[in-house]
């Protein structure tokens, strides 16, 4: 069973993907892509929030980036590891989604689980394309696959990227995306504990963010990446 794609989003927690990539993944669904997204965890060890409110906030999410599917491959928060159960488990939802791109979390931030999911994703990607390594969905024995391009986002802390993706005309439904958390994010009227992304400040960091990795190429707002290869050109005239 497939059900091929041509971005394949990860992230340790639900909201990553949004939160770092949600307007590259809009500007490609509005180019006619296929986007898919996996959560590695349920964030179930967040301080806000529950694993119930996290399904439905992510539902919602994913029908305003317009993600044609998305799974949770239930790794346990804050403690998942790079062992071959995981492994196995993420490089299932590879050969299922047969991703051209895949989108990883930043290799390192503030949150230990993002690095560790990095490495993890990495990892499964190049696994996934070995013909030894045997894995089934649905009783199903399942083709190898490798992406062609793997690129992490960047998340919380500053990491110098190696292209940015001009969001600018996307930036509206990134932050609808982004607030569909509602648990997660600034609620005036909420009574769960602050967080480092709970104040209405938040979104203003996100934004000057953009804007950072944006005004080097002339645009107003971009997202950045960095590759873990060289990335190749076929005309100087696609780069500014």
């Amino acid at each position: 069973m497939v059900n091929k794609v041509d971005i394949l989003a990860i992230g340790a927690h639900p909201d990553d993907v949004e939160l770092s990539c949600g307007g590259t993944l809009a500007k490609h669904v509005q180019q006619g892509k296929k986007v898919a997204v996996v959560d590695l965890t349920e964030g179930e060890l967040g301080s806000r929030g529950t694993v119930t409110t996290r399904y439905s906030e992510a539902v919602d999410a994913s029908k305003i980036l317009g993600l044609v599917e998305r799974k949770n491959i239930q790794l346990p928060d804050g403690f998942f590891q790079e062992d071959q159960e995981s492994l196995i488990r993420l490089i299932r939802q590879i050969r299922y989604f047969q991703p051209t791109i895949i989108l990883a979390n930043a290799p390192s931030d503030r949150h230990p689980d993002h690095g560790r999911g990095a490495k993890l994703i990495a990892r499964a990607s190049f696994l996934s394309g070995l013909r030894k390594i045997e894995t089934s969905y649905n009783d199903v024995l399942q083709e190898p696959w490798r992406p062609t391009s793997f690129y992490h986002y960047i998340q919380d802390y500053f990491l110098e990227p190696d292209f940015v993706v001009d969001v600018t005309d996307f930036v509206d439904i990134k932050f609808e995306a982004i607030k569909a958390y509602k648990t997660q994010f600034y609620d005036p009227n909420s009574k769960e504990p602050q967080t480092p992304i709970s104040g209405e400040e938040f979104f203003d960091f996100m934004k000057g963010r953009m804007m950072q990795y944006g005004r080097p190429i002339g645009v107003q707002y971009a997202e950045g990446f960095i590759a873990d290869r060289y990335i190749g050109v076929n005309d100087l005239f696609d780069l500014r």
